[in-house]
C-alpha cells in the first residue's frame, strides 16, 4: 500500500499541462509600428477642395500589410478636417486615389566589437555562426509610412489636384552592453503615443 501511495504521489508531482498558441505571421509591435507611423502620417491631411465636399477614398491602388488600416486612417483624418465620407463613388463630389511610397518596418543594429558572423569553413560552403561579440550595441526599429494621392471630379474625372506625400515615422529603440544588459523599449505599447527616452526605460 506504501509503494502504492508513493507512486501516485510522483506521478501527481510529475504531471504537467500545457496550452497551444497560434503564431500570427506577425507580432504585436510590428503592427503597432505600423499602425503609429500611418496615424502620424496623416495629421493636419487636407485636399485642395472645399471643406464640406463628399470624398470617396479610393484605396484600392494601396496595398500590402497595413494597408486597409491606413486607408481607414486616412477616412478618420479627412473627417476630422470637415470633410463629408462617401461610402460609393456615385454619391461622391471628389474621388481622392490612394497610393503608399512605402508602409513597412526599418531596423538597424549599431555595433561597438563584432557583429553575428557567418564565416565559411570549406570549399562546400558550409558556415560557422560565430554570434555577436560586442561591448555595446543598439537596436532601432522604425514604422515609416509615406502615403500620397491625387483629387480628380467624381463625374468627370477632371483633376483637382495632387496632395504632397505624408510621411511618419514611429521608432522604438533598445540597447544592450556586454551582451547581456539590456534596456531601452523592448516593444511598441498598445495606446502609447510617443515612445520617450530611450535610456530611461528599464
Amino acid at each position: 500500500m506504501r509503494r502504492t501511495v508513493s507512486t501516485a504521489l510522483m506521478l501527481g508531482l510529475a504531471a504537467c499541462a500545457s496550452t497551444t498558441e497560434s503564431n500570427p505571421g506577425r507580432t504585436a509591435t510590428e503592427q503597432l509600428l505600423l499602425a503609429r507611423a500611418a496615424d502620424l502620417a496623416v495629421e493636419g491631411l487636407r485636399l485642395p477642395i472645399p471643406e464640406q465636399a463628399r470624398v470617396f477614398v479610393d484605396g484600392r491602388y494601396l496595398t500590402g500589410e497595413g494597408a486597409l488600416y491606413a486607408t481607414s486612417t486616412v477616412r478618420a483624418a479627412l473627417s476630422q478636417q470637415g470633410y463629408r465620407l462617401a461610402n460609393d463613388r456615385d454619391e461622391a463630389d471628389a474621388i481622392f486615389e490612394l497610393r503608399a511610397g512605402a508602409l513597412s518596418i526599418e531596423q538597424m543594429r549599431r555595433v561597438v566589437g563584432l557583429p553575428p558572423l557567418a564565416v565559411p569553413i570549406n570549399e562546400n560552403l558550409n558556415v560557422v555562426s560565430i554570434p555577436e561579440l560586442s561591448l555595446y550595441s543598439r537596436r532601432d526599429r522604425v514604422g515609416v509610412a509615406e502615403f500620397s494621392g491625387f483629387v480628380h471630379d467624381a463625374r468627370t474625372g477632371a483633376p483637382l489636384g495632387a496632395v504632397t506625400p505624408m510621411i511618419g515615422e514611429y521608432r522604438i529603440r533598445s540597447h544592450k552592453v556586454l551582451m547581456m544588459v539590456t534596456w531601452g523599449q523592448q516593444s511598441a505599447r498598445p495606446g502609447e503615443r510617443d515612445p520617450g527616452d530611450s535610456w530611461r526605460e528599464f
